[in-house]
């Protein structure tokens, strides 16, 4: 793959990355509802590009433990800081939220909680069994922090009534120490490995465009399996506000059509492979599904 490609080189955005607006009855009820509620979304806080898409379709990645992260990601554009006490209300909130929209799969992340005791684990465990009780039918994907790889942390998520347990490795090892703050490739790997030995589904997802090469993304890939996962995301790193990192390149639709069939030929059951993908694209399609699509 070339670097010097004008398509390729960071710059004006290429044309496979023009987003379609939608703003249908179902956008409008999604935001209706996260207002109503006072809840946060990664849809909105991380500036998604498929907001659009999504809660047009009736879908939205609740985000718990408020929306202020303890960690400064280069990458990321949720606020930073010092966060607010936890909202012992929120796991009810957002089990309400889900059955009123009416969802079979609910998608939870959070930031990150380092300035508390179990790292908003029990917060964690309390949303998941609420939208388990509220929501008999409801399959429930969480999208973890590393909570430092503390095992008796994560043997509470693993524990709960998750259906499935992602952790996103964001990118490539030789860029971690640039892109994230605090997290390490191999206590993620670690993360990772550990729910998928404890009989779990494991999920992880990675960013391109921020400087790694192919091979470093195959070898990723090689690493997630050999932790046991089978589900993983891969899709392009899209600058949010001026105060993050710079997009290094664009990638292109044929090179992650590479980087699916090489999934594939290690043997992940699901793989989102695409310039918009992101963690949490397409996961209420995911379920079942033993192929790459």
């Amino acid at each position: 793959m070339s670097h010097d490609d004008p398509q390729q080189v960071a710059g004006r955005k290429p044309k496979w990355l023009k987003i379609k607006l939608h703003n249908s009855q179902g956008y409008a009820e999604v935001a209706s509802l996260v207002k109503q509620h006072d809840l946060h979304t990664i849809c909105s806080s991380g500036r998604c590009p498929n907001i659009s898409e999504c809660w047009s379709r009736g879908t939205a990645t609740f985000m718990i433990c408020g929306d202020v992260c303890t960690r400064s990601c280069r990458f990321c554009a949720t606020k930073s800081g010092k966060p607010m006490p936890l909202d012992r209300d929120e796991p009810q909130k957002i089990a309400r939220s889900i059955k009123v929209m009416g969802l079979r799969y609910a998608v939870i992340t959070s930031v990150d909680r380092d300035d508390l005791p179990d790292g908003g684990a029990g917060q964690w465990v309390d949303t998941i069994e609420a939208i388990k009780e509220l929501n008999h039918d409801v399959k429930v994907e969480v999208l973890i922090p590393d909570f430092d790889g503390r095992k008796e942390l994560l043997d509470l998520i693993i524990n709960s009534r998750a259906d499935v347990i992602g952790h996103n490795l964001e990118t490539v090892e030789e860029l971690t120490d640039s892109v994230r703050s605090r997290a390490k490739y191999t206590t993620s790997l670690e993360v990772l490995r550990y729910i998928s030995s404890c009989g779990k589904e494991a999920k992880s997802g990675i960013m391109v465009g921020l400087g790694e090469t192919p091979e470093q993304v195959v070898k990723t890939l090689e690493d997630l399996r050999s932790a046991g996962v089978g589900r993983a995301t891969i899709g392009q790193y899209l600058q949010p506000t001026s105060k993050q990192l710079p997009v290094v390149e664009y990638v292109t639709p044929e090179q992650f059509a590479f980087y699916k069939q090489k999934a594939v030929e290690l043997g992940f059951t699901h793989i989102e492979s695409a310039p918009l993908v992101r963690s949490s694209y397409m996961a209420e399609y995911s379920e079942g599904r033993a192929k790459c699509v």
